[in-house]
């Protein structure tokens, strides 16, 4: 059961004018369950990504990084994406690479465009061969059901251990021209930063030129994806993509205008309830947690510091039975890897609770007080560490008994 996230109402997910979506169930692992996904995209429409930094990245993430760069040297737009779900596609050599260029072939053809103007995600189980076959026999039954409001089947069909679809949607004006901007993300276990064991597709209707939307996916994914963490393994096949499909009033052609600014806040904005979204529906997650380090000497070190919290299995199972064994984070913080911290002027609290004044046990804290704060289903940790101005906030969740059986069950 998911952290106080309720499920997404299909009428509130707006379509976003130059974006169709249409799912099949191809049977990529397992009958009667939607698992492939079309997104076709209007000629007007510029893509960006960013992706897994896992050296094994998948044969998914390598065919999508040669077809993006291709657009710098003015190959023909993006014209639709292919994703499937119960097979990642990673760890799997040549043969890989080949099932993923073979879909994308698949794909064009049927859409009578080239194969480079097709991007294919995957994700499921690793170091297994993609059974391409059952992929392209799905694709005519997800371009048959095309549809501008498709949003909510379409997070279905992304979901591996998701317990519910995760899709969010909003509109906001700008230089008095209205935008709509519509997503969805999956992604439940191996959760760490650069990126996530996750899918991510935001559209948006505005028209942005193709290097301006490079620099708006990397802003959002550094404030969004980037800052969460269930279980501290970075995946194979994680991937954020940024659709501006150019079917709206309004045009961004600078990062130095007010316009960029405006809708690269929305953008994040949107993408940061997309990767809460991920962690609250950790897999066996009973707890939301957020991790804001403050009074550092640069955001780096204050993100290192979060990301020790936020990784420590012993904080984690601590939060999960609600023990206010809270030394455990100043344990995390102590091999964060800052030399020179100076632990005798932090000071630590939960929500409003001040537990370690001055690097030691406030001598206020009474320990009924913190274990007041842990029963709760949403905690804040704050670290001040007296040493700067900067500050790094994470998202993570707590460590149950249910996500060693998930796992353990993965691939029965």
């Amino acid at each position: 059961m998911a952290v106080n996230l309720p499920l997404p109402i299909p009428a509130n997910l707006k379509p976003v004018a130059g974006i169709e979506l249409g799912y099949a169930e191809a049977g990529v692992r397992k009958a009667n369950r939607k698992d492939l996904l079309v997104l076709k995209l209007a000629p007007s429409a510029s893509v960006a990504g960013v992706f897994t930094k896992n050296r094994f990245c998948a044969a998914p993430v390598q065919v999508c990084k040669i077809h993006l760069e291709k657009l710098k040297d003015g190959s023909a737009p993006i014209r639709a994406l292919v994703i499937n779900t119960g097979n990642a596609n990673a760890g799997t050599g040549d043969l890989g690479l080949a099932n993923a260029n073979a879909s994308c072939a698949a794909l064009a053809e049927l859409l009578q465009c080239d194969a480079s103007q097709i991007l294919p995600f995957s994700t499921g189980v690793i170091l297994e061969q993609l059974p391409v076959d059952r992929i392209k026999a799905g694709m005519p039954q997800a371009i048959a059901n095309l549809k501008a409001d498709n949003w909510y089947n379409a997070a279905e069909a992304i979901m591996t251990t998701d317990t519910q679809p995760k899709a969010a949607s909003r509109t906001v004006t700008i230089d008095g021209k209205s935008v709509t901007l519509t997503g969805i993300s999956k992604g439940a276990g191996m959760i760490k930063p650069n990126m996530a064991t996750m899918l991510g597709f935001l559209a948006i209707d505005a028209k942005v030129a193709q290097p301006v939307l490079e620099q708006m996916v990397k802003e959002a994914a550094d404030k969004s994806f980037n800052c969460i963490t269930i279980d501290g393994d970075t995946s194979t096949n994680d991937s954020f993509i940024l659709i501006a499909t150019g079917a709206g009033a309004l045009e961004v052609d600078s990062v130095a205008s007010t316009a960029y600014a405006e809708l690269s806040a929305a953008v994040t904005a949107i993408s940061q309830e997309l990767a809460q979204m991920i962690v609250r529906d950790g897999e066996g997650a009973t707890k939301f947690m957020t991790i804001t380090v403050e009074e550092g000497a640069s955001a780096d070190e204050c993100r290192q510091i979060a990301y020790s919290i936020g990784h420590s299995p012993l904080v984690k199972t601590a939060f999960y039975a609600s023990d206010p064994n809270l030394g455990r984070i100043l344990a995390a913080i102590g091999y964060a890897g800052i030399d020179d911290l100076d632990v005798s002027k932090l000071n630590l609290y939960l929500d409003d609770v001040w537990v370690a004044k001055n690097g030691g046990r406030n001598p206020d804290y009474k320990e009924e007080d913190g274990q007041r704060i842990m029963k709760q289903s949403e905690i804040t940790i704050r670290v001040r560490l007296a040493r700067g101005t900067a500050a790094a906030t994470i998202w993570t969740c707590d460590l149950s008994h249910d996500y060693v059986s998930i796992n353990a069950d993965y691939r029965s």
